[in-house]
């Protein structure tokens, strides 16, 4: 199917649009070894016009606070009340499932496992038992050890009759490290898992992950929660967790080509964004383009 052609906007166009603005993290303003051309242009722009904005990231390895040190080295004038991330996610699962206390493996970061404290949860090693498995990240740990270690855990429970909770803060499967560099995130991990536990149990009884970030909707519900904003938009470089997410909350979405998808035609499954831009940049900042994916052609496909 060759989809019709998605309009293309620009980052002023938007901030005069709607009264508040969404931005995904990696891809969008950030990858792995710093920021992306025009992000800190964007980041001054926006804070000039007075306009509410999050970064609303499916990262749940570091806590709001970390990220906030981390994109100022960047060069983006951010604070920790500015980032809502999967990882605050957790306080309101635990919460909801009465887990208080609940003994918790965690594959990820320092920081993971203290979100995981903050929800309330104990934090135990992979090895022990425990009442949840949570993949919050990719690094942090020994993944080989680790990962054989809570499947074995695992196995142990359900064989038991027991019940786990398996939470899935990041839903990503792959994420943007640098330009035209990639590398697998904590979804990835969690199907690996998925594909075991169909293997032992058979895919009518294997239990799966519950998905906390992006695309479920609970990130674009808070930040509507804290704004009360009527004409949102969400700006992110993956259609299948940020595009799909915001067409869940019913906001407007825009893709930015800098990250992991380019090509936005002929999905059978129709998912598109409202816009489309190559950059977060504003109009007329300089950079040298190294770090932008392709534009898009009338049909929606990277040229």
């Amino acid at each position: 199917m060759t989809m019709d052609a998605i309009a293309q906007t620009t980052i002023e166009q938007l901030i005069e649009r709607h009264d508040l603005l969404l931005f995904d993290a990696y891809g969008v303003l950030v990858h792995s070894g710093g920021a992306l051309p025009g992000a800190a242009a964007l980041i001054e722009l926006l804070h000039r016009s007075g306009k509410p904005f999050f970064v609303v990231t499916n990262d749940a390895s570091k806590l709001p606070e970390t990220a906030a040190t981390r994109y100022r080295r960047f060069g983006l004038a951010l604070d920790s009340t500015h980032i809502l991330s999967s990882g605050q996610l957790l306080s309101g699962y635990f919460a909801e499932h009465a887990l208080a206390g609940a003994r918790c493996a965690v594959l990820g970061t320092t920081d993971s496992a203290h979100y995981v404290r903050r929800a309330g949860g104990e934090v135990v090693p992979p090895a022990a038992a425990f009442d949840a498995l949570v993949i919050a990240d990719e690094t942090g740990y020994d993944f080989v050890t680790s990962v054989n270690d809570a499947l074995s855990s695992l196995f142990e429970r359900l064989d038991a009759g027991q019940h786990v909770h398996l939470l899935l803060p990041n839903p990503d499967l792959i994420y943007p490290r640098a330009a035209r560099s990639f590398g697998f995130a904590a979804g990835s991990i969690a199907l690996m898992f998925e594909a075991a536990l169909k293997r032992r149990y058979g895919a009518h009884r294997a239990p799966a992950f519950i998905a906390l970030g992006k695309p479920q909707p609970h990130l674009y519900q808070e930040a509507l929660a804290r704004t009360h904003a009527r004409a949102p938009v969400m700006i992110g470089d993956q259609l299948e967790t940020d595009i799909r997410g915001a067409i869940a909350a019913g906001i407007d979405s825009v893709l930015v080509t800098t990250g992991v998808s380019v090509d936005v035609g002929n999905r059978a499954d129709g998912l598109r964004p409202t816009w489309w831009m190559r950059s977060v940049a504003p109009q007329g900042t300089h950079h040298d383009g190294g770090d932008e994916a392709p534009p898009l052609s009338s049909d929606g496909i990277a040229k």
